[in-house]
């Protein structure tokens, strides 16, 4: 059920796939309040953070960030602020290594780390929710929908169904996007970030884990040939995006399912917009704005909500039969 009311129109200056998916994380200031720390340890001896937002909701969304981001991240927290005015109550949560805190094991995250997804879904099931939305961002987006496309016919029937922005369903594709000269300041930021990430590994675990010459890696393909492959049981990055992609898995998703992905998006490959019936199933759905860029969208108003936090608000409340 789509609004055509609801269609991203952002003024000129927004029109840059570039500009949308730079201005936030530079700019952009979200007020929430302190959310509820909380630890969750896993069963091979690690442990999860999350963030919890509660306000006596019987309705709970659970938020997952994208790569090298973390629950307090503008992008989740604007979506958290959004929630909460609808009445939900919010758990956004750190994969792996993230949120300024290192896991204990030589694994960290990756796109198909369902498992820990499923933890915390579990978790949050466990709190007495009646009903429970999933959204991801990025990386993030890709994992919310691999899990339910996993999930299958045997999901919580409490899980009411899943929106996920900015999605690189297609791994492959967009690691190549992301290699190419034009996305380098892009690359340079994440390779900067995983670096350190993989240092402190590397003290961790020297015998596992080399990090020496990593200044020479330029590309998704090298590092996750070197270390996500290795670490997460993956033959070489081929595999590893072969099963981690979640665009072969989405006509095995069973409840309402939402991936909006901009045509300007700078991080995406074409295969990121599927239109065939028989690739998207009969419960996932896509939506494709002109204007987005990566984990942008963003809208200039005086309550400060992005429009894809509109989004993701009135999505919810059609499939929970509210609109």
């Amino acid at each position: 059920m789509y609004d055509s009311a609801l269609a991203y129109k952002p003024p000129l200056w927004l029109r840059s796939g570039h500009v949308q998916s730079i201005w936030p994380s530079l700019f952009r200031k979200v007020e929430l309040t302190e959310p509820e720390a909380e630890v969750l340890p896993t069963d091979d001896n690690d442990e999860l953070h999350l963030d919890w937002y509660r306000q006596g909701s019987d309705r709970l969304a659970i938020l997952s960030h994208g790569l090298e981001g973390h629950s307090r991240r503008p992008y989740i927290q604007g979506l958290a602020r959004a929630l909460l005015r609808e009445g939900w109550d919010v758990l956004a949560w750190n994969f792996r290594s993230c949120g300024g805190v290192m896991n204990h094991q030589p694994r960290f995250y990756h796109s198909g780390a369902t498992g820990d997804l499923d933890r915390v879904v579990q978790h949050g099931l466990k709190q007495g929710y009646q009903a429970l939305g999933l959204c991801g961002f990025s990386m993030g987006g890709n994992l919310t929908l691999l899990y339910l496309a996993e999930q299958g016919e045997r999901i919580d029937n409490r899980i009411c169904g899943g929106i996920a922005f900015s999605v690189p369903c297609d791994l492959a594709g967009s690691a190549d996007t992301l290699a190419r000269p034009s996305r380098r300041i892009y690359m340079q930021r994440f390779l900067k970030d995983l670096q350190l990430k993989m240092e402190e590994k590397s003290r961790r675990f020297p015998e596992l884990i080399d990090v020496s010459g990593f200044e020479n890696i330029r590309t998704f393909h090298e590092f996750d040939d070197r270390f996500t492959a290795p670490l997460h049981g993956f033959k070489d990055a081929q595999d590893y995006w072969r099963n981690c992609s979640a665009l072969g898995r989405l006509k095995d998703i069973r409840v309402p399912a939402l991936m909006v992905n901009a045509k300007d998006d700078p991080f995406l490959s074409s295969r990121c917009f599927p239109e065939a019936s028989d690739v998207m199933g009969g419960h996932a759905r896509a939506e494709y704005p002109e204007w987005g860029g990566h984990v942008g969208f963003v809208e200039r108003s005086e309550d400060g909500i992005y429009w894809s936090e509109r989004r993701a608000v009135a999505y919810f409340a059609s499939i929970l039969g509210q609109a």
